[in-house]
């Protein structure tokens, strides 16, 4: 008959399993001490590359993203950082004044395209309105999409929708779009800015109930017209699309 394990065993055994407890513990503490020591070591790397590069950083918008990314990528955002080093930067200041522009020019034109317009025609205003001083800074797409970002903190009214390769529109109205919405602005970009509910189910093999609620929610919100001169058909218009189509097609 095979005896039972002891109690000393027992003990014996605990006490290894809390000895390699303790090591793995310590390990780990070590591990993160080095990590901080590192984190540390890169930020001030970082801070030296950005007093060397300042005036690049300002002027430059793709040298201004790859130094964004450079700061993500060890968990520092100078946007947010109004205070201390990177506040000499000024990069907080250019987005919040870029911010509070992109906000003037979709209010000025939320009567016309519902709320919705694109990156592009948005940029275009903006380098309009801001003129070609010296003193204004170069934007970017990737400044304009920061920037909108910062925008989310005044809730669902301000949102990056993307379109695919690299298009993307801004919504300026309250109110969430879900994927189906995004995938009929997709469709009607393609469609010189308008759809229909038979377009949509032949295109996207949907059931007519379910682009029929799509596009009636797109109606209610003011960012699709609807056109019932068309005798066969009731036609959906995107205003928000009316430029973008034009541009390509010019």
């Amino acid at each position: 008959m095979r005896r039972g394990i002891g109690v000393g065993a027992i003990k014996k055994e605990k006490l290894h399993q809390e000895k390699y407890r303790g090591k793995g513990n310590q390990i780990q503490e070590n591990q993160l001490e080095q990590m901080s020591k590192q984190m540390e070591v890169f930020k001030t790397n970082l801070e030296d590359f950005a007093t060397k590069h300042k005036n690049e950083i300002r002027k430059n918008p793709e040298f201004r993203k790859q130094f964004q990314e450079m700061c993500s990528s060890i968990g520092v955002d100078p946007l947010s950082s109004g205070k201390g080093f990177w506040s000499i930067l000024g990069i907080g200041d250019f987005y919040y004044e870029l911010a509070v522009q992109i906000v003037e020019v979709c209010l000025a034109t939320t009567a016309k395209n519902g709320g919705l317009i694109s990156l592009d025609e948005l940029r275009t205003k903006l380098i309009k309105a801001r003129g070609q001083s010296k003193s204004h800074q170069e934007i970017s797409k990737d400044d304009l999409i920061r920037a909108a970002k910062k925008l989310r903190i005044f809730g669902s009214g301000f949102n990056v929708i993307p379109m695919g390769k690299d298009r993307y529109m801004v919504q300026s109205v309250p109110g969430e779009l879900s994927m189906d919405h995004s995938i009929i602005l997709q469709q009607a970009e393609k469609n010189t800015a308008h759809v229909s509910i038979s377009y949509i189910c032949k295109e996207l093999n949907w059931e007519n109930e379910r682009c029929q609620k799509a596009l009636e929610h797109m109606v209610d919100q003011g960012l699709a017209w609807i056109d019932s001169q068309d005798p066969q058909e009731i036609q959906y218009y995107f205003p928000s699309l009316y430029t973008a189509c034009i541009n390509s097609n010019a």
